[in-house]
């Protein structure tokens, strides 16, 4: 008779884990009959968080992830760089500084840090940026410079975006490019009624604008363009006729933290009449670039532990951090900072932690680009990976809530939905979840939700 219990309670589970497989099937199978499904594409894997398959619709699918692609990185940064990782900024200066004058350069340069300037952090906002900068350039006791200001962009290589990125993205906000030196988030904004600029949420150094916009419906149906370096953007497509908000990516961020700061210099009463140059710049004009001095460091400059980097990774879906650290673990790991370089660690990395390699066809580490494929098994692999780990407090944390209860990363791209993550039923029962599909006519968000909401 001492048996009789687990015998009872095991029958229990397995006849409760083939009701919710036989919810799922039907609910996919509903999705999969609509006519927005005539073309589509779906890879849907759920298991039970100690790895037990509970519902599988061609999991092993690859198929285009969009922003779930994150969960992917964020793991492996987390693990190979630690939750305490921080990049730095650092400034310092050549020649000599005598009765108060700088016979020589400022320098700042960085290691990519991703957060200076962001508005996301307290303590770390851009005047505090700003206020730190100019005490070490007074406590060095410098009131004038007779040189230049060099702003050192070179820790990374030269291509800012990853290749397979669409074009009409490029000059978007969430299309904004990783430099040596990266800063308010490579974002400006714009505030816009109908067709006409109102105002720039700080000054854009030496871009000029060909407006193309066209006022109309009641939503921002406007895309920008801007290529890295380039000194023309391109704003088209249509506004409400109303003060709007449109965000896009900065064409040179080293170049814009470098007038801002000439700025300040002229603000705190420092004064400073030289040129604002960048490495690339340099480069671009044939000449050598000036090399960062090893001494007369002035000021070193830390950005937020990875921890609360990734949380804003996940949680706002920052593609420029998800980029910054595919080019940080290719320069930490492989002594190339090219995303070609990273992306290819990436595949090793999961490889190495037991995911079939041919259900991971990485093409960056944000998820922007549509030459990611990724099969929905792979996503909760990776999920149930970092479950086990040290670091998973801080990996969890940055998924969102989502309406229905569910934490979880969405995916959303032109003809790509997707969802990934974790939940616990209302009767206890802890499930991992992915579920991609791509292609579908019609609101994929809410008919992969009705499918997700099964598991509650």
């Amino acid at each position: 008779m001492k048996n009789v219990f687990p015998i009872f309670l095991l029958s229990t589970q397995m006849v409760l884990a083939q009701n919710i497989a036989q919810k799922l099937d039907a609910a996919t199978k509903n999705l999969m009959d609509s006519p927005g499904a005539v073309s589509s594409n779906l890879s849907f894997y759920v298991s039970d968080e100690s790895g037990n398959p509970v519902y599988d619709y061609q999991g092993n699918k690859g198929l285009s992830t969009a922003s779930t692609q994150k969960i992917f990185t964020a793991a492996a940064a987390l693990e190979v760089l630690g939750k305490n990782y921080t990049y730095k900024t650092t400034s310092a200066y050549s020649g000599t500084v005598s009765n108060g004058n700088l016979n020589g350069n400022l320098f700042i340069s960085s290691n990519g840090d991703p957060t200076l300037g962001s508005w996301r952090y307290e303590s770390y906002k851009p005047e505090n940026f700003k206020r730190k900068l100019i005490e070490a350039v007074k406590k060095s006791g410098i009131q004038k410079i007779s040189g230049d200001l060099v702003v050192d962009d070179s820790y990374f290589d030269h291509q800012t975006v990853p290749g397979g990125w669409p074009w009409d993205d490029l000059g978007n906000y969430y299309g904004a490019g990783v430099w040596g030196i990266n800063w308010r988030e490579n974002q400006f904004d714009i505030n816009i009624n109908g067709t006409e600029f109102k105002s720039f949420s700080y000054p854009l150094e030496g871009v000029k604008w060909l407006n193309d916009l066209k006022a109309g419906g009641s939503s921002d149906q406007s895309l920008i363009f801007t290529a890295p370096h380039s000194d023309v953007a391109l704003i088209n497509g249509t506004l409400p006729a109303k003060l709007v908000t449109v965000s896009g990516a900065t064409p040179n961020p080293p170049l814009q933290l470098g007038a801002e700061v000439k700025q300040w210099l002229k603000e705190s009463g420092i004064d400073f009449t030289g040129k604002v140059i960048t490495s690339s710049q340099l480069e671009i004009e044939g000449k050598k670039p000036q090399a960062m001095p090893k001494s007369n460091i002035i000021l070193t400059y830390e950005s937020p532990t990875l921890d609360k980097i990734i949380y804003w990774f996940l949680r706002k879906s920052i593609n420029l951090y998800g980029e910054t650290l595919i080019k940080t673990l290719g320069k930490e790991k492989k002594g190339d900072p090219s995303f070609k370089s990273g992306v290819a660690y990436l595949k090793e990395f999961w490889k190495s932690r037991g995911i079939n390699p041919g259900m991971i066809n990485f093409a960056d580490g944000s998820g922007l680009s549509p030459q990611n494929y990724v099969a929905a098994k792979a996503e909760v692999q990776a999920l149930l990976y970092a479950k086990k780990q040290s670091w998973f407090d801080a990996y969890y944390d940055g998924f969102p809530t989502q309406d229905n209860g569910l934490k979880m990363k969405s995916g959303t791209m032109r003809d790509t939905k997707s969802y990934a993550g974790y939940h616990i039923s209302k009767d206890g029962k802890k499930y991992v979840f992915s579920i991609i599909i791509n292609n579908y006519q019609g609101s994929g968000g809410a008919e992969l939700q009705k499918i997700l909401n099964v598991l509650k």
